[in-house]
């Protein structure tokens, strides 16, 4: 199952349609072209964390956490400034998040601009996700890794992120029980990571 139908059927991609006035099939859609890059840029937090999957437990709890996913969830409008400082987190620049913007809208054929808008929410649905499945941060992962943030997200979700960045991921999480729910998820042993296409085009543009 892709992320954005677990999005889909936890209510999250229908409430991005209700705020933004759009339809869910062009949420969907946008979810579709947006999701590998957020993930993609998970990827590179897992990466370049010094406690790997344990510090990546931590960051989404500092982030907002699976509170992230209820604010998008509840019917207020959501404040999308939390949705912003994941993206700062995870692409670095607004550079970044404008060219995975016109590169899901190049895929997508909806409008930039709307994207734009719902990048931020997006990036919220999944870190409060990621977090919700983590169990909560980065204490849990502390006391029982095994019970934590890492296994945690394994089981079915194994290989859910490995699969969007195009990485096989069962062998991950058979050959590293302990730590092979995320990074199965995160596709941490494949090569394959969209987001660096997407920053080889910005570094194409700027030249």
């Amino acid at each position: 199952m892709q992320i954005t139908d677990i999005l889909a059927q936890m209510g999250g991609l229908q409430s991005i349609a209700k705020e933004l006035g759009i339809s869910e099939t062009q949420a969907t859609s946008a979810a579709e072209a947006l999701a590998p890059a957020i993930l993609g840029g998970f990827k590179k937090q897992a990466q370049s964390q010094p406690g790997g999957l344990e510090g990546l437990g931590g960051l989404l709890g500092q982030l907002g956490g699976s509170g992230l996913l209820e604010q998008v969830l509840s019917p207020q409008p959501t404040d999308v400034s939390r949705g912003n400082d994941v993206l700062g987190q995870i692409f670095g620049s607004k550079d970044v998040s404008r060219a995975v913007a016109q590169n899901a809208a190049s895929q997508s054929g909806l409008d930039p601009s709307l994207l734009k808008k719902m990048l931020p929410m997006l990036a919220m649905l999944v870190t409060g996700y990621m977090a919700k499945q983590a169990g909560g941060g980065a204490s849990s992962a502390q006391q029982a890794p095994s019970e934590g943030v890492l296994g945690g997200l394994g089981g079915g979700l194994g290989g859910l992120l490995g699969g969007l960045l195009g990485g096989g991921a069962s062998g991950a999480s058979q050959g590293a029980p302990a730590s092979g729910g995320l990074a199965s998820m995160l596709d941490l042993n494949g090569d394959g990571n969209p987001l660096d296409d997407i920053m080889g085009m910005i570094g194409k543009m700027t030249r």
